[in-house]
């Protein structure tokens, strides 16, 4: 398994230590707002976290495809978004909104389509490899706010942290397909575990199921949405961490994060069938500024 190491400067920096929510019950309130700062808005979300990556390689062919997959991906998602069946659920000490932040965020490759549409236009910052594939999905996934930090595990690890560090630093909330850009698939790499004791920040996670879709046969087995299918939302308990950390310490958390990530996968592949249901109501709103159920 590749593995990152953190430069000494960049590990002992300091960061603040996360505020703690109030503990709230469960409903679905317009108000609760993650106030730790300032509020998102399109203006911010677009900043880049970074300059550019360096230069392209792609050829005529590829650069004419890479256009066609970006126009087509981005209104496939606008269009068939908004008629997805949606609900989102959390385990009893997991992230409050879906826009709360500065958190580290994992989740699995395969979901990142639904992903891109329910996490939409809250600034995200994104880990973005530098394979082709990567880069039609980073230019997409800006389209909906994001923004990609280019770098993989494989390639300019240290730069893509640096970003990501930076931009937790500024407040804004940081994911990782964690499994990706080519896999294995469901196997968690120890990269925001490394981010997570540079900078202090909670680690978070989340998986999407959803019950009707087309399943690629790629390494990841790609999931694309059918039009107004159920989708299932989890977040699972999130994993505090100490930037003062040992390396046995960054193996635990590591292994937590797949532990939590497997428990929670199993949990909405069994469920997205019920959503609709009183159990998993749908919920129709705002989803990533609302309080999410249990």
């Amino acid at each position: 398994m590749p593995s990152f190491v953190i430069p000494h400067e960049v590990r002992n920096l300091a960061f603040p230590d996360c505020a703690t929510e109030i503990e709230l019950p469960f409903c679905h309130h317009p108000w609760l707002y993650n106030s730790l700062v300032p509020e998102a808005t399109i203006r911010d979300a677009a900043a880049p976290a970074q300059a550019e990556s360096g230069p392209r390689s792609f050829t005529l062919r590829q650069r004419l495809v890479l256009r066609l997959i970006i126009f087509a991906g981005t209104w496939f998602i606008r269009l068939v978004g908004p008629t997805l069946r949606v609900c989102v659920s959390r385990e009893e000490n997991a992230q409050r909104t879906i826009d709360q932040r500065p958190l580290i965020v994992s989740f699995w490759h395969a979901c990142i389509i639904p992903a891109t549409y329910i996490c939409r236009n809250i600034g995200v910052r994104v880990m973005s490899s530098f394979s082709y594939d990567g880069e039609y999905m980073g230019r997409i996934i800006r389209n909906f706010g994001f923004v990609p930090v280019k770098g993989s595990s494989s390639r300019s690890p240290i730069r893509a942290l640096l970003g990501l560090r930076r931009a937790l630093e500024e407040g804004w909330t940081v994911a990782f397909s964690i499994d990706g850009p080519r896999g294995p698939r469901y196997q968690v790499k120890p990269g925001p575990a490394a981010l997570a004791r540079s900078s202090g920040v909670p680690l978070s996670m989340f998986h999407m199921a959803v019950e009707s879709a087309w399943v690629l046969n790629t390494w990841d087995r790609l999931i694309i949405p059918k039009p107004f299918s159920r989708v299932l939302v989890r977040f699972g308990n999130i994993i505090p961490v100490s930037s003062d950390a040992s390396e046995e310490d960054l193996a635990r958390w590591t292994a937590d994060l797949q532990a939590a990530l497997d428990r929670i996968r199993e949990f909405t592949e069994a469920n997205v069938s019920k959503v609709g249901t009183p159990e998993f109501p749908r919920y129709r709103g705002q989803i990533h500024t609302a309080a999410l159920s249990r």
